[in-house]
């Protein structure tokens, strides 16, 4: 040992950063790779994970080269990149110092889940006639998550604080790998199955889009869509969209926001409640003053005061309508009166009988028809002679008309 050198830890670095630097290939390489974990930095610089199916190696693109870009890099971008391989002593971490980069097109996760998208979107997962309302009043609300994450911690701490009085049941699940899809939808069928959950949260905390691959994997969106009880999506950050974001009945930003949406806030309701209470008592004491102002005003009406005013103005009312009638009676009586003289005296007027009383009379025979001409009788007929004063009955002996029939 005493014979051995010992080298510190940055006297390492150094070395194997000299060794690197002093590679002519390495000094300046063109890169090819899909773009992960992509951070912008407050100072402009980009941080990300250049990688292809077996490897990955970290990168670092200085502001003064950002500026150069025409093109907003993201996660999922395939891209050539040329620049640099060093060592970051402080870590010891060796990285690739980007100057230039070109973008080369879409990544092949971002394939996959665009061509998932449109065909689940096509066959209608997505429509809004078949999303399902989230209940306002849950009494337990389901958990398909981690049960070691961040995620489940913020939901239990969110909800809790809203509402101690809503349960919350976990069905623990993988959130990440390969067995994960199949994972959460075991327990989206089985929260199911178990029927007492009013609405599920699914979801899980932030990461790179590989970390939340397993809510863009079909048999995922199918549970979801299946699912008889309401899901609320709960997938990374606010900035992370998934299959399961667009399938599910409402999405939530964050695994926080979703208990937020899901669990109504007792306070809140409470002051609900509380000023429901107070608007209705208002109101019932705004009708019991309208309806007792009312009665007061009934009460002080004149036909309770004076009831028997009331009746006298009536009786008098009607003595002067029985006065009016009478009036109006005799009116009439008097007018028809002296309408019938009027007819009288020209039915008089007009009447054969008048004739009698200046000399003439009239002849009829036993029925008493009038007879008009000579030929209505015949000889030994029965006729009546009307006078003035009386009838002549008499019969025929002989009309003129025979009597010079005969003498001719």
């Amino acid at each position: 040992m005493k014979n051995n050198k010992v080298f510190s830890v940055s006297d390492i670095n150094k070395y194997i950063k000299a060794l690197i630097d002093m590679d002519y290939i390495l000094n300046s390489v063109w890169v090819k790779g899909e773009i992960s974990n992509f951070k912008r930095h407050t100072s402009g610089h980009l941080y990300f994970t250049l990688k292809d199916k077996n490897s990955a190696i970290s990168c670092i693109m200085f502001r003064s080269s950002v500026y150069a870009l025409n093109f907003e890099p993201k996660n999922g971008m395939n891209v050539i990149i040329q620049g640099a391989v060093s060592v970051y002593e402080k870590s010891g971490q060796y990285q690739i110092y980007v100057n230039k980069m070109e973008r080369e097109g879409i990544g092949a996760l971002y394939e996959t889940f665009e061509k998932l998208k449109k065909d689940l979107e096509a066959e209608g997962l997505f429509q809004k006639e078949h999303k399902k309302p989230i209940p306002s009043f849950p009494k337990c609300i389901g958990i398909v998550t981690s049960p070691t994450g961040a995620a489940i911690r913020d939901i239990i701490q969110v909800s809790k604080r809203r509402n101690p009085n809503i349960d919350l049941v976990l069905f623990p699940t993988l959130v990440q790998g390969e067995e994960a899809p199949k994972s959460i939808a075991e327990a989206i069928y089985a929260m199911n199955e178990w029927g007492q959950a009013d609405v599920l949260i699914v979801g899980r905390g932030g990461g790179s889009i590989e970390d939340l691959w397993a809510f863009n994997e079909e048999v995922v969106a199918r549970a979801i869509y299946e699912s008889k009880i309401p899901v609320i999506s709960a997938v990374g950050h606010e900035t992370d969209f998934t299959i399961a974001d667009f399938v599910s009945d409402l999405r939530a930003p964050t695994p926080s926001a979703a208990a937020e949406l899901a669990v109504p806030s007792r306070k809140e309701y409470l002051s609900k409640v509380s000023n429901t209470l107070k608007t209705l008592n208002q109101l019932i004491d705004r009708r019991i003053s309208f309806y007792n102002d009312k009665l007061v005003g009934i009460q002080n009406h004149v036909v309770f005061k004076k009831p028997l005013e009331f009746i006298y103005r009536r009786m008098q009312e009607l003595d002067y309508l029985e006065k009016n009638l009478h009036k109006q009676i005799n009116h009439k009586i008097t007018t028809y009166k002296t309408h019938l003289i009027h007819k009288i005296k020209t039915l008089e007027t007009l009447s054969p009988l008048n004739t009698l009383t200046r000399g003439y009379s009239i002849v009829m025979d036993d029925s008493g028809q009038t007879i008009a001409s000579i030929d209505e009788v015949k000889t030994n007929d029965h006729i009546n002679i009307r006078m003035k004063d009386g009838e002549i009955l008499a019969w025929v002996e002989k009309t003129r008309k025979e009597v010079e029939k005969n003498n001719a």
